[in-house]
């Protein structure tokens, strides 16, 4: 590891650096309009690279290995908190169709590009796991899949520089998209003709503030959610350590036994199907949280900064390239099976558009597109539908990992 500024043991430095870098992309979107359309999540993984490329900060160190192991399965529970399983048909069917068929999209773009270059990049079973996963669910389930693989370092760093390269591009295309006359013309635009009648909004705020605003939260709240959270990643911890000891993995198991394990032996999983069943069970409980959703998406926001920081340039160029290919090809497969989709099922270009952006980037940066973009009906039930990505990517991850690794 080369020097650098801030050693690696300097803890308390490290761990301020990263929460002041959230803090600060946070500000920054909700403070200028430029930051806002560009999204807090990418100037936190932008700022993080720069760090780390200038020599500021190491690019490994035990500070980011506890944002993986604590801070990433602790934002999980908190962003589910206020999902409303019933809402999620009475009031989200459309984006629920069009996302679960943009899912497919993600995985025939895994397929195609695995077959395509599984003998130029090493490791691609696992990183077609890794990459089906997080563009279904987001960067939640890229953190869970590397860890559920034990993916090595520089291999993931460079998976890192591609997807965040991929994600910035993705996102400039998406910004455009709306604005191209020969797609918008094919498709409604109910909530882009909308916000075009109403350019009157408030010039003080930019939406990403407007979204965010000043909510009632008490300290009990906060007391209960964390409390909460945290009882849900420890009872989750225990029940997959459990289930991993008992059932047998590895080459000389079955291939059911593998995906099994994988899947009721994974903390991941486990950790979001039990906050589903908690949701189930006790819905006034969690209805009545306030502030989970603030403090989960803060949380993701130092996961951002943390993801950002071990890509570095020359990476880019040693490893990178055809990682960005293989990015590319899912995307653009994803992105254009989403349109077609949606023609089929007439769907609306914002529909569809944030369907792909809830499978590819998560449902925080779909809601963060959509008050860029100022469809504000649309974020409510983009993160209710997006956060089922959370579950279904890492078993489609898993099951796909599993199935290449017989190939490889």
């Amino acid at each position: 590891m080369k020097e650098t500024l801030i050693q690696a043991d300097d803890s308390i430095t490290l761990w301020g650096i990263i929460i002041i870098w959230a803090s600060v992309s946070i500000f920054l979107e909700q403070r200028y309009s430029w930051a806002s359309k560009v999204t807090g999540a990418i100037i936190a993984l932008v700022g993080a690279m720069a760090l780390s490329n200038f020599g500021i900060i190491p690019t490994e160190s035990p500070v980011y290995d506890a944002v993986w192991s604590v801070i990433v399965p602790l934002a999980i529970p908190l962003l589910l908190f206020h999902v409303n399983l019933k809402k999620i048909w009475k009031e989200s069917s459309r984006l629920l169709l069009i996302f679960l068929l943009s899912s497919i999209g993600t995985v025939a773009g895994t397929i195609i590009a695995f077959f395509t270059l599984r003998n130029h990049i090493p490791l691609l079973d696992q990183l077609s796991g890794i990459f089906s996963a997080t563009y279904i669910g987001g960067g939640v389930n890229f953190a869970a899949m590397a860890a559920k693989f034990e993916t090595p370092g520089e291999i993931i760093s460079a998976a890192v520089v591609a997807d965040n390269l991929m994600m910035a591009l993705l996102f400039i295309i998406l910004m455009i998209i709306p604005v191209l006359h020969f797609i918008r013309k094919r498709y409604p635009t109910p909530h882009i003709d909308e916000v075009e009648k109403n350019q009157l909004a408030d010039d003080e705020k930019t939406l990403a503030e407007s979204f965010w605003k000043r909510k009632e939260v008490s300290l009990k709240d906060m007391a209960l959610s964390i409390g909460t959270a945290f009882l849900l990643v420890i009872v989750s911890l225990k029940i997959a350590e459990f289930f991993a000891g008992i059932i047998p993995s590895g080459e000389e198991a079955s291939f059911f036994n593998n995906l099994l394990n994988g899947i009721i032996g994974d903390q991941y999983l486990v950790l979001t199907t039990l906050t589903f069943v908690a949701l189930a069970v006790f819905p006034n409980y969690f209805s009545g949280l306030n502030g989970s959703q603030e403090i989960g998406t803060y949380l993701i926001h130092i996961f951002f900064v943390v993801i950002g920081i071990p890509a570095s340039i020359a990476l880019i160029i040693q490893t990178a390239p055809l990682l960005l290919v293989f990015a590319f090809i899912i995307v653009a497969i994803n992105l254009m099976l989403s349109l077609v989709f949606g023609k089929l099922f007439r769907m609306s270009l914002e529909e569809i558009l944030l369907a792909s952006n809830a499978n590819i980037g998560g449902p925080t940066t779909a809601a963060a597109f959509a008050i860029a973009k100022g469809w504000r009906q649309l974020v409510g039930p983009i993160l209710i539908v997006g956060t089922l990505g959370y579950i279904i990517g890492n078993y489609v991850g898993t099951f796909l990992a599993v199935w290449f690794g017989t190939l490889m």
